[in-house]
């Protein structure tokens, strides 16, 4: 049973049949006072409720009520629904604990998604994990490209399981090349909207005079450049899902744009006035730290919350070192029948080595290093000294192990980096290359260490 909470009589008979019509059964009160004996007596499954109880409030209201049926209903989802322009009094709501938020006047399937989302997650995590292994979850899910079985992996998987197949929002966090486009299109693959687009943007690579067009599309002779038509990535994406990479690095402009169209799912082709709706999966992805970003006010807190429903964190790779004999060989395996080569193996001395090395550069940056020493180093069996050629660490595994023990994370991945700048002579490209990372993620990393 989903509860209203609006003192507004129209609001309440509309969001009243809009659920009914949809299969919900509904309850609908107006005060607070009322709200609080309703839940007093009964538990519901979802609550609608609005932010602002009289003419005078500014929302104050609202928020303490939620505070309150939370007390009442701790496990509850509460939507919110507040006008576009007080969104700021949403986000309060949000970091007070509230599901999510829709803005009046609402847009009807918008509002139906968000509340299946609502109850569908509410039961997914009433239901006990029962899948504790890789080979269980592979065995319900398709997982075929992410390779590994540490414990930190497993939790990923299972949390990527548990909500795939919602309509939630997901914001992927974690370090450069650690997997995340990997674990979006694990998403896509295992929710209904598998035989639909999978549509991949990089932002960082988006600039702000191309972000419309890119993202929304445009009709010939909207500018000076459009010479054809152009549809945009969201109506690609329509009944599928829209991956939006590196989100942290829009800027502050675009941010307003895009919360537009992720907050109704509606948005115009340059060139033309007619609105368009799309049906979109949101999932996004970052290495920046987007909580510090919001109190910088570089990224924009409404927008963060809208992104952030569900947040699955991927651990670096010296956090799963268990994994890296496993990767290593998916690799080599993936190389020699790539290049037609002979089977590829590694001695048990050549995985220890790999497996101490810090790889500031993640699962993108072991890649490089095994495929690399394989066709440098023209072997099938492939030893710890053919490993050691490719890498920028010192010759022997005693030298590393003293390096390890006296110096921080921090300092490994500045002395790493400081090395393969060294190795190619200042040519930051190949630097990127060697320890796996984009030319951006190396530029922050210098400006980070002060290199």
């Amino acid at each position: 049973m989903i509860l209203i909470i609006d003192d507004d009589a129209i609001v309440r008979s509309s969001l009243s049949l809009l659920l009914k019509r949809a299969g919900y059964e509904t309850e609908a009160v107006a005060p607070p006072e009322a709200a609080l004996e309703f839940i007093r007596q009964v538990s519901p499954d979802l609550m609608l409720m609005d932010m602002n109880f009289s003419l005078t409030t500014k929302g104050e209201e609202g928020l303490e009520l939620l505070q309150k049926v939370q007390v009442f209903c701790p496990r509850v989802p509460v939507i919110l629904i507040t006008a576009w322009g007080s969104i700021s009094l949403a986000v309060r709501g949000m970091k007070a604990g509230a599901f999510d938020f829709i803005t009046k006047p609402w847009d009807n399937r918008q509002l139906l998604k968000s509340v299946e989302t609502a109850l569908e997650l509410k039961t997914r995590r009433m239901v006990p994990n029962l899948l504790q292994t890789c080979r269980e979850l592979d065995d319900h899910y398709d997982f075929s490209s992410i390779i590994g079985q540490s414990e930190v992996l497993v939790d990923v998987l299972s949390t990527v399981a548990r909500i795939a197949d919602t309509n939630a929002s997901v914001l992927i966090t974690g370090e450069s090349g650690t997997g995340k486009e990997l674990i979006a299109e694990a998403i896509h693959k295992n929710s209904s909207r598998r035989k639909q687009r999978f549509v991949k943007v990089n932002l960082g690579g988006v600039s702000q005079s191309l972000f419309e067009s890119e993202m929304f599309g445009h009709r010939k002779g909207a500018f000076t450049d459009a010479h054809a038509d152009r549809t945009g990535r969201f109506e690609l994406a329509d009944k599928g899902t829209i991956f939006l990479d590196e989100i942290g690095e829009l800027d502050t402009t675009c941010q307003v744009k895009l919360l537009r169209v992720l907050q109704d799912q509606t948005f115009e082709v340059l060139g033309d006035s007619n609105p368009r709706k799309v049906d979109v999966r949101v999932v996004s992805a970052t290495n920046a730290d987007l909580p510090t970003m919001v109190r910088e006010k570089t990224f924009r807190e409404d927008l963060f919350y809208r992104i952030n429903l569900i947040r699955i964190h991927l651990p670096a790779l010296r956090e799963r070192k268990e994994d890296i004999p496993l990767l290593a060989q998916f690799f080599a395996d993936r190389q020699s029948v790539q290049n037609r080569l002979s089977s590829i193996s590694f001695t048990p001395g050549a995985f220890e080595l790999l497996q101490t090395l810090p790889f500031p550069g993640n699962i993108r940056e072991l890649k490089n290093l095994v495929e690399r020493t394989i066709l440098v180093s023209g072997k099938n069996r492939i030893q710890a000294d053919d490993l050691r050629s490719q890498t920028t660490l010192p010759e022997t595994s005693s030298a590393t192990h003293n390096i390890v023990h006296g110096m921080t994370l921090d300092d490994l991945e500045a002395q790493t980096i400081r090395n393969a700048i060294e190795q190619h002579n200042g040519n930051l490209s190949k630097a990127a290359r060697t320890l796996g990372i984009s030319r951006t993620a190396l530029y922050r990393r210098i400006e980070k260490y002060g290199l």
